[in-house]
């Protein structure tokens, strides 16, 4: 008996499903006509913390000659319009008495008008200032907006005859910094990153030589802001703004006590900044850019 032609034709398109149904098993569906995508290797844990992944190194400069620690001052010129505000969080060794009779080393208003304004920053600490101020030392240096670098644990000099500052002697220079970093673990901040700030900005070959081997780029400016101790914050406003330039380097200080206008500084040159047509960025980004060139 001869079979009807549509019994015949549903045979065949069964017959035919099937066969592809088999090919696209191997293409991850039925009726798949696109290659399976790889997957993708599992993420890489760190030694330390076998639930984190590891962070990838910060970019830093090579050592200078005889393996003194490199110097960072200002980021390319052609590299578009990119800052870097830096803010100094000082507090020496010997200001406990001081913060304990009221006076303030912390400016979380400044701040809070950092994350406000969604500026990147760099905020360079002693290491007893994060002892004074754990939670915010901790705060800052889990902000993914900004990066904790180290400012030494004392705020003692590293040379001679630097702003009447106490000065460290060159046995000392090494685990005064390592000593921040301590401090800052202590704190809970995660990742400090390895950028050193000579306090007072003063070095000579002898402590740049004492550094050697810590693996830190030693980071100054190219802009100074003037709001250490002043109290006209149109003149350090105007400072700021004549003074930046492309991959500029701004410094200024994170301390209500030592430099009451900052914030006040900041509200005001971010929007004319950005007017200007700069865009904000973290030292480590300049630093990179740099390398790159």
């Amino acid at each position: 008996m001869v079979r009807p032609v549509r019994l015949v034709l549903r045979v065949r398109l069964v017959r035919r499903a099937t066969a592809v149904c088999l090919l696209g098993t191997a293409l991850a569906a039925c009726g798949t006509t696109h290659a399976p995508r790889p997957e993708r290797p599992a993420p890489s844990k760190s030694p330390a913390s076998p639930s984190a992944v590891a962070p990838s190194r910060p970019p830093s400069l090579a050592p200078g000659p005889g393996g003194l620690t490199p110097v960072f001052s200002h980021g390319p010129r052609t590299g578009g319009k990119t800052v870097a505000f830096t803010f100094d969080a000082d507090m020496t060794a010997d200001q406990g008495p001081r913060a304990a009779a009221g006076e303030h080393f912390d400016n979380p208003a400044l701040i809070a008008t950092l994350r406000s304004l969604k500026v990147p920053a760099t905020v360079f600490m002693t290491g007893r200032w994060a002892e004074e101020y754990p939670e915010e030392a901790r705060s800052i240096g889990r902000d993914p907006l900004f990066e904790l670098a180290n400012h030494s644990y004392s705020h003692y000099a590293f040379t001679g005859d630097c702003y009447g500052l106490p000065r460290v002697s060159a046995d000392r220079m090494r685990p005064d910094v390592e000593r921040a970093y301590e401090e800052f673990r202590k704190a809970g901040v995660p990742h400090p990153m390895p950028y050193f700030r000579f306090p007072g900005g003063c070095y000579d070959q002898r402590a740049l030589r004492a550094l050697s081997g810590l693996g830190v780029t030693a980071v100054q400016w190219d802009v100074i802001s003037g709001d250490a101790f002043a109290t006209d914050a149109d003149a350090v406003e105007r400072q700021v703004l004549d003074g930046v330039r492309p991959g500029s380097v701004v410094v200024m200080h994170c301390t209500r006590s030592a430099a009451p206008t900052t914030e006040r500084v900041v509200r005001a040159v971010v929007p004319e900044l950005r007017r200007r047509g700069y865009r904000f960025v973290k030292v480590s980004e300049l630093i990179g850019e740099s390398t790159r060139r």
